[in-house]
């Protein structure tokens, strides 16, 4: 089980590494990345802008606190893809990329804390 947890949580630290590296690099590569300073955007545009942040936020923080990078990965994912189908957005298929060192992390994080756990 320990073994596991070891793999679980460093394909985690090291897939949002990679996100984050080329991540970083899109997202100011799109020009302005200011959520709502250009008319020009989308309201699907805006949003994603918007919770570009929080993302890479979370997936740095999800080295030292699993739980919350975790949480600051797949709660703006969410609410994202929500918005996306409420507006019809055409949305690609790379923004679900994050979900999987989210979904690691929160994985990772609660399997550390398990009351069944043994030292």
């Amino acid at each position: 089980m320990k073994k596991n947890m070891k793999i679980i949580k460093w394909t985690a630290r090291i897939s949002a590494l990679i996100l984050l590296v080329f991540g970083l690099l899109f997202y100011f590569g799109y020009g302005n990345p200011l959520p709502f300073a250009n008319p020009n955007y989308s309201l699907w545009e805006n949003v994603a802008l918007a919770m570009m942040p929080l993302i890479f936020i979370g997936l740095a923080l999800g080295w030292k606190y699993e739980k919350t990078g975790g949480y600051l990965v797949v709660v703006p994912m969410a609410i994202g893809f929500l918005v996306g189908l409420a507006t019809a957005a055409n949305f690609s298929g790379n923004m679900i990329w994050p979900l999987i060192p989210g979904v690691l992390y929160l994985v990772s994080g609660y399997m550390n804390n398990s009351p069944t756990k043994k030292s």
